[in-house]
């Protein structure tokens, strides 16, 4: 097949993509005697999009309406968490539940600046086992799906292993990866690892496996190899699905390293808990939570950027594209 012959084939996907409407719209009304209506030029069209800015390319948003579509996507949950917060002081002020219990959001808020120095020290030492986990199980996970979708032998082989690792319950592992490996950082990671690996395999086997098989015939009669198409056409098709499972699997390595402090550290959010619990200090253990809270939304975040800047092309990117049938 020749170049011209797969650009008529590519042109060809693109029109039936769009299901011909723009074709359809963009040939002009017969004419009085049969043939086409003369166009006025003055009227402008309604068929495309924004009008085309430097290059033909249309114009970038500038930064006032970044920060007003920004400020367009925050206020929703930020009107949320204000509710929710007022609901906890009106319910911890009132003292409806006493304060040894459920805090005010000032006790809490006064706990968490008197012992910022230690609970950052512990914040970083969570946040580091995190992020290690989750590259790893993001890293492994990966490999284990190409393996899974390219090889039915290894498909047989290692999805039941996969599927048997993940429902034994990684809290009851625990003690054992502590008496393995110890009370150092080597359990927690791979705990969080352990966690977060399940959802990476998933999501990366049903994206491999959701090629187009006349993109893959179209690749193998170009002469691509198996690399080629997979670094082409495989892994782009894939990274919407995995990058949905990568975010799961972000904020699952935040649970299995606080798991694993609860086992056996002397150091970390998980291990701040404990102390708080047994003390039964409410503020210090809301402080505690709240923290955890942020470390997983800012991976997700990060995540979720990168979801932005791989795959800007997928509907799901894409500003005002409708995701209902509504």
């Amino acid at each position: 097949m020749t170049e011209n012959a797969l650009g008529t084939a590519g042109q060809q996907a693109a029109t039936e993509a769009t299901g011909g409407d723009r074709t359809a719209t963009s040939s002009p009304p017969p004419g009085p005697a049969g043939g086409p209506a003369p166009v006025d030029s003055a009227q402008p069209s309604t068929v495309g999009g924004p009008p085309p800015g430097a290059g033909g390319r249309p114009p970038r948003p500038t930064l006032g309406r970044r920060a007003l579509a920004l400020a367009d996507s925050l206020w929703r949950p930020a009107l949320v968490l204000a509710a929710f917060f007022a609901a906890w002081w009106f319910v911890a002020a009132r003292e409806y539940v006493p304060n040894y219990l459920v805090p005010t959001p000032g006790q809490v808020w006064t706990t968490m600046t008197d012992q910022w120095s230690e609970l950052a020290r512990h914040t970083m030492v969570t946040l580091y086992e995190t992020v290690l986990g989750f590259v790893l199980a993001a890293a492994l996970g990966l490999a284990a799906a190409v393996a899974i979708a390219y090889s039915r032998t290894l498909d047989k082989a290692l999805y039941p292993i996969v599927l048997f690792a993940q429902v034994i319950p990684k809290i009851a592992i625990a003690p054992l990866l502590v008496v393995w490996f110890g009370l150092g950082l080597t359990p927690k990671i791979i705990l969080a690892v352990l966690i977060a690996f399940f959802p990476v395999v998933i999501s990366g086997v049903a994206g491999l496996r959701s090629t187009d098989p006349e993109l893959l015939d179209l690749a193998a009669t170009m002469g691509a190899g198996p690399w080629r198409t997979f670094r082409k056409i495989r892994f782009p098709n894939a990274l919407p699905h995995l990058m949905a499972g990568l975010k799961v699997a972000v904020t699952l390595a935040v649970v299995g390293a606080v798991v694993g402090e609860f086992v056996g550290a002397s150091e970390g959010l998980g291990y701040v808990l404990l102390l708080a619990n047994g003390n039964l200090d409410a503020p210090l253990l809301f402080a505690d939570l709240i923290l955890m809270s942020a470390i997983g939304i800012v991976l997700f975040v990060l995540v979720e950027i990168a979801e932005a800047l791989l795959i800007p092309w997928h509907a799901s990117r894409r500003a005002g594209v409708s995701l209902t049938t509504s």
